[in-house]
């Protein structure tokens, strides 16, 4: 299925974060498989692992989009609509028994409305207390050209750099849940019945 997404000239009344936010909610309930672009040459965890993102569950200020590396289920981004309408991203990393990881829930909030297909979230606080040495990490999602999705990060003063794309022309099988989908509380909106199976 094609999917257009809107670009700042064509909705000049409407913040850019708040079109961002409705580009990705176009996606929902779809899952797409991707490749490493960039990553440090000693990157042992992404390399030659099969990935693939599942747009899981969309609410008005709430999206959730697990990443399955190979058959590791413990991540999944989660993004949040503040008040102030900035978007926030959180790593949330959790065990095979759904419990949370130590490190978990770092990230980071947009200093500004960004772009329609583009957003930034440069470490906060919570994540500069968690792991210090990723304090200056500035993390980005981007929408290009229609068809590709792009997750990287970028550690400032240095040259570690790391940047997932997705193939959005191409939707596939969603991958199994990610561990602790389960605690999330309210399963209404989630874009599968884990219950009767997978697909």
């Amino acid at each position: 299925m094609s999917t257009s997404f809107q670009a700042q000239e064509a909705t000049s009344t409407i913040p850019a974060n708040d079109v961002f936010w409705q580009n990705l909610t176009q996606l929902c309930g779809r899952a797409y498989e991707g490749q490493v672009v960039a990553a440090p040459e000693q990157d042992t965890t992404f390399k030659n692992k099969k990935l693939y993102i599942h747009f899981i569950r969309c609410t008005e200020d709430e999206i959730r989009i697990p990443l399955t590396v190979g058959d590791d289920h413990s991540r999944t981004w989660v993004l949040t609509r503040r008040g102030d309408g900035r978007i926030q991203l959180k790593h949330d990393h959790r065990h095979k028994d759904g419990t949370p990881d130590r490190l978990t829930q770092y990230g980071g909030t947009a200093n500004n409305v960004g772009l329609p297909t583009q957003q930034v979230f440069p470490a906060d606080q919570e994540t500069a207390d968690l792991l210090p040495r990723v304090a200056n990490n500035v993390w980005w999602m981007e929408l290009i050209a229609d068809n590709t999705f792009s997750y990287g990060l970028q550690r400032m003063g240095s040259n570690t750099r790391f940047c997932l794309q997705f193939d959005l022309s191409k939707e596939v099988e969603a991958p199994l849940p990610p561990w602790g989908y389960d605690t999330w509380g309210n399963q209404d909106n989630l874009y599968q019945d884990y219950t009767t199976g997978y697909f």
